[in-house]
């Protein structure tokens, strides 16, 4: 990858004087001689030499983009990364369907194959024995990822002037973990990072007991299959599985031998999974309607987000508008210049960052709703609940912004020491705090919980204890003097 910058191309030319460069024919290229352009104001790069008649050269090649040559890179990282393990690997640029060349890359070896998706052009095989990694826009529907538990993604990431490969797995409800090719290993499954191992032993798990039945009840089969119809539905509208409530619907209302009152939970739940999927219908059609504005308005964040949504959620069964939609977002996002393109994923990756730290802030405030005062024992916890809190920004609701504003100036106040005096001693005294009475536990008089009852005493009724055992041993001193 030639450097963009002047001062970094002068240091390139001086390492490279001897070298010659050529336009490369896997890259769609002409094969043609390459000189270097030195610029100082616009990016430095590559160009042909003039033709015989002085006139400029006129290459075929298209792309220009920093993502052009990653079927290279993926080529030379995954024979270095099986040569590692001492596979002899075998890599081809399979132009299946009419593919542009790099679309697909088979990497083979003694023991399995891989075959990399690194864009849409050519639909993902599922049962065969080759397994598919897909680069981050091919779309995946929900249902594959049930069935197969997870799939595998890849994506280049630029680290100086060359491209390096992440592994991510992706499994449902559960956001995709990247990792370096050296975290991954070939196992009897296929492809696997330390997320799969989490996955698979999550699913192999055994599930407890949570009853111990005596004699089993047996259910007439009209009975016993409305009720699996029944749980699948109920499964399919979790998940939000379109093509799954479609099909268990058909199945229910072709159903025969359902009476009574199970017959009447049938129709309610087709009906109100009818309306439900009307519902879907309409946000699928905003979903791809924002997609269309996004595209004309030019606005790629907004873009590469609405594309994702739309490969995560509608991946099938689209219509010729809809994937018309797709194939314009496609080829705009992948038309952006290289600034632009970096410039919306450090966007993405910045949101990431903050969605991570608006779930940190959340599953810290039950605990820290137990609390209506800062003490050195939370100071640890409070310092990494408001940076979580100022990544996160506006992606906190209105409720949970007003809760790190109390602890934002609690922690201006600074901790304060809380007082140890055993319990039987200053339960007999009333709290100037929270008013509890002799006898009665302190309560949390700010937050959400406020009413209930705190784990100590407040410092202020501690004080008084504190204070009355002072005097006394000052008393004591001065009888002794």
């Amino acid at each position: 990858m030639l450097p963009l910058e002047a001062i970094e191309l002068d240091a390139f030319r001086r390492r490279h004087e001897h070298d010659t460069f050529w336009c490369g024919l896997l890259l769609g290229g002409c094969g043609g001689q390459l000189t270097t352009k030195l610029y100082t104001d616009r990016v430095c790069h590559f160009a042909h030499h003039p033709g015989p008649d002085g006139l400029p050269h006129v290459c075929g090649r298209r792309a220009r983009g920093v993502d052009s040559a990653d079927h290279l890179y993926v080529r030379s990282a995954a024979a270095a990364w099986l040569a590692g393990r001492g596979e002899q690997a075998t890599v081809e640029y399979t132009r299946a369907e009419g593919a542009p060349l790099g679309s697909v890359v088979d990497v083979r070896w003694r023991h399995g194959a891989l075959r990399v998706h690194l864009d849409q052009a050519v639909a993902p095989v599922w049962d065969d024995d080759v397994e598919p990694v897909l680069g981050t826009m091919v779309p995946v529907d929900r249902d594959t990822l049930i069935r197969r538990w997870y799939v595998h993604r890849i994506r280049l990431d630029s680290v100086g002037t060359a491209r390096h490969v992440q592994i991510g797995t992706e499994a449902f409800a559960r956001p995709i973990e990247w990792f370096a090719l050296d975290e991954c290993e070939m196992t009897g499954r296929g492809l696997s990072t330390p997320a799969v191992e989490k996955i698979v032993q999550a699913r192999n798990a055994p599930r407890p007991s949570l009853w111990s039945p005596g004699k089993v009840r047996k259910v007439p089969e009209p009975e016993a299959r409305a009720r699996s119809l029944l749980r699948r539905l109920v499964y399919a509208r979790r998940i939000e599985s379109v093509s799954l409530a479609k099909q268990v619907c058909e199945e229910i209302e072709g159903l025969t031998g359902a009476e009574g009152e199970l017959q009447g939970q049938l129709e309610a739940a087709v009906r109100h999974a009818r309306v439900w999927l009307v519902e879907q219908n309409e946000e699928r059609h905003r979903l791809f309607g924002n997609l269309k504005r996004a595209v004309a308005e030019q606005r790629p964040g907004r873009v590469r987000r609405l594309l994702i949504r739309v490969n995560a959620t509608a991946a099938e069964d689209r219509t010729e508008a809809e994937s018309a939609v797709c194939e314009r977002a496609i080829k705009y996002f992948e038309g952006l210049d290289d600034l632009t393109r970096d410039a919306v994923e450090a966007e993405a990756a910045t949101e990431k960052e903050a969605k991570k730290a608006a779930a940190r802030v959340r599953s810290a405030l039950p605990r820290l709703r137990g609390y209506d005062a800062y003490t050195f024992d939370l100071r640890p916890q409070v310092e990494e609940f408001l940076r979580s809190a100022a990544l996160a920004g506006e992606l906190l609701k209105r409720g949970e912004a007003r809760r790190v504003e109390v602890w934002k100036k609690r922690a201006a106040l600074g901790p304060q020491e809380q007082l140890r005096v055993a319990r039987r001693h200053w339960i007999q005294r009333s709290c100037p705090r929270c008013n509890a009475e002799q006898g009665k536990n302190c309560v949390l008089v700010e937050g959400p919980n406020s009413g209930k009852a705190r784990k100590d005493g407040h410092n202020e009724r501690l004080r008084l204890i504190v204070d009355e055992r002072k005097a006394a041993q000052r008393m004591a001193r001065q009888q002794k003097r």
